[in-house]
């Protein structure tokens, strides 16, 4: 398998996430209940993105849920209201799939988020990779069918899903983890990017595969909150391994205070962004500043930590 090796620009500090916009909240099913119905409608997701991109926060990290295609629909058809937008779509959204295979059986499923360049031949490399057992063709043709409704915009990084990084990693397949990396750089330009619930784990998988210097996101917070393996595992790793770091529920879902939480993220080593959920004005206003006071840039490996 090529080694794969990143040589992209740097990540913004500061992305936002889509949980809030989707009903998920890890600690409040009534406050999760209360955005999903917020964000009944398309264009309310829109207006959070514009007040974001007008505040300076212009990367949205996304799943690839159905309502995304139109989102993205509402993005390209008013670019100069979301100056300088980029996604970093979150892949595969399995209850889509799930769904259409149940409808539309599993090559109807196929057909129905497929590309739109290469129909046929696409189709046909479906077929052949259900015939073959082909896993690999399999899972490129699954991310050319995520990036679909992206055609058009600018997606810097695409990040594999911890639903699937996990389970791969738990089932030792590390080269899976290599052929997504090399389909969405040679195919798409991009970074990959690996979204998992235990860090120690999947950067040895990663190293094991010839991912140098890796992308990966990962729960990192004071709390230890969702750090299989123990907030210790974590910082260790942060220290010692060469990757490029992004922190993902550093409020541990509202359980630390924001100045506490920014402050403690800002300090750890080799942390490059922070991804964050939040649906006005005032959350990411002042989530930006915090960023902005304490942010040091990625700390280099090795760094000393304040407890």
């Amino acid at each position: 398998m090529t080694t794969q090796t990143s040589t992209h620009a740097p990540l913004p500090r500061l992305m936002l996430g889509d949980n809030q916009f989707f009903g998920v909240n890890h600690m409040s099913e009534e406050r999760a209940r209360a955005q999903l119905m917020r964000f009944q409608r398309d264009d309310a997701i829109a207006d959070v993105l514009a007040t974001a991109c007008e505040l300076g926060i212009s990367t949205f990290m996304c799943t690839t849920h159905d309502r995304m295609a139109q989102v993205s629909d509402l993005v390209r058809a008013d670019p100069a209201r979301y100056p300088g937008i980029s996604f970093q779509p979150c892949m595969p959204y399995a209850h889509k799939y799930a769904n259409a295979v149940t409808e539309d059986g599993f090559l109807g499923a196929i057909k129905r988020f497929l590309p739109s360049d290469g129909l046929l031949g696409t189709t046909l490399r479906g077929a052949k990779s259900v015939a073959t057992g082909d896993v690999d063709g399999l899972a490129t043709l699954l991310v050319d069918a995520e990036m679909k409704m992206f055609e058009g915009l600018s997606t810097p990084v695409i990040w594999l899903q911890n639903v699937i990084v996990d389970l791969l990693v738990g089932l030792g397949m590390d080269d899976a983890l290599a052929v997504f990396a090399a389909h969405v750089e040679n195919k798409y330009g991009a970074q990959a990017g690996f979204i998992t619930m235990n860090l120690p784990q999947t950067l040895d998988a990663l190293d094991r595969a010839g991912v140098v210097n890796p992308v990966v996101c990962a729960n990192i917070n004071k709390a230890g909150f969702r750090m299989s393996g123990g907030i210790e595992a974590y910082q260790q790793a942060l220290q010692q391994r060469p990757f490029r770091g992004v922190a993902m529920s550093i409020f541990a879902s509202g359980a630390i205070p924001p100045r506490e939480a920014i402050s403690w993220i800002c300090q750890q080593p080799n942390i490059e962004s922070v991804v964050f959920g939040a649906s006005s004005r005032a959350s990411l206003t002042s989530t930006k500043e915090l960023i902005d006071e304490y942010w040091v840039g990625p700390r280099p490996l090795g760094a000393q930590t304040a407890a």
